[in-house]
């Protein structure tokens, strides 16, 4: 049986995911987790998806033998890449992902007009054509792969005019367009959403999926009968595949939390 204090094993390419895993330490307080940053191999977005399914595979395994009761796969890319392959590898493991959210998106768009954020093989995958298949038929979705946006964000450079110049070649011509939402499709860029509503303006609406996956999290760990009874502060470990000193100096800028970082 599944010790219910083990912890949440939250996963991404590089420090895209700590978006999702500062919703979850809000949304449950009392689970521990572990969050690992593949970012020897970041960023995964122009990675073809056979090699993403490969490494996320590689970093289940060792999330696994770190003793995680769930898994979030907290990046787009390899959720899109991986998400059912390991669900079908581990039936009996409970696995929650990312997906565009498109759905709430055609939903609260009054242009009809939305756009979706997010890197190269995320728009690939399967899982993001049946998003759109089922969601967005009565919209129009643009897409935007903003390259480069990763590359900063790892970097912690969030309002740079780099960072700047990046997103207002992405934005500015789908904002003429009459785009009057934007779905953030990778976990990277919800760290940029103050910058990109000065761009955008306060009246376009920015969804971040974070707090929905969070949601979701108590839901499946409620279902699992895995919830953490404990009602103390859960503790954050951390890993990374490339250089601790790096992850450990921008954990306190990105998500207010200093920590040491191990390697992976």
């Amino acid at each position: 049986m599944t010790n219910k204090q083990a912890p949440i094993g939250v996963y991404d390419s590089g420090v895209g995911g700590l978006s999702v895993l500062q919703a979850i330490h809000a949304q449950l307080p009392s689970e521990n987790t572990i969050y690992f940053a593949d970012q020897a191999k970041v960023p995964y977005g122009e990675r073809p998806l056979e090699e993403v399914r490969q490494l996320a595979e590689s970093v289940t395994r060792r999330l696994m033998q770190e003793g995680a009761k769930l898994i979030v796969i907290a990046c787009n890319t390899a959720s899109a890449a991986a998400l059912k392959h390991l669900r079908a590898l581990h039936p009996d493991f409970p696995f929650v992902g990312m997906e565009p959210a498109v759905k709430p998106a055609a939903e609260q768009t009054l242009s009809g007009k939305v756009s979706v954020l997010a890197t190269p093989s995320t728009f690939h995958g399967e899982l993001y054509a049946s998003v759109v298949e089922r969601f967005a038929r009565d919209v129009k979705v643009y897409q935007a792969t903003c390259p480069g946006l990763v590359r900063q964000i790892e970097k912690g450079f969030l309002e740079t005019p780099k960072t700047r110049r990046i997103l207002e070649e992405a934005l500015k011509p789908m904002l003429l367009e009459g785009v009057d939402t934007l779905v953030m499709g990778c976990t990277h860029f919800p760290f940029v959403i103050p910058l990109i509503r000065k761009i955008a303006g306060e009246e376009v609406r920015v969804i971040d999926p974070a707090p929905a996956v969070a949601r979701q999290v108590g839901r499946v760990l409620e279902a699992w009968n895995l919830l953490n009874p404990s009602g103390t502060l859960g503790k954050a470990t951390f890993f990374t595949s490339g250089d601790p000193k790096k992850l450990q100096s921008i954990l306190p800028r990105l998500i207010g939390i200093e920590a040491e970082v191990f390697k992976a």
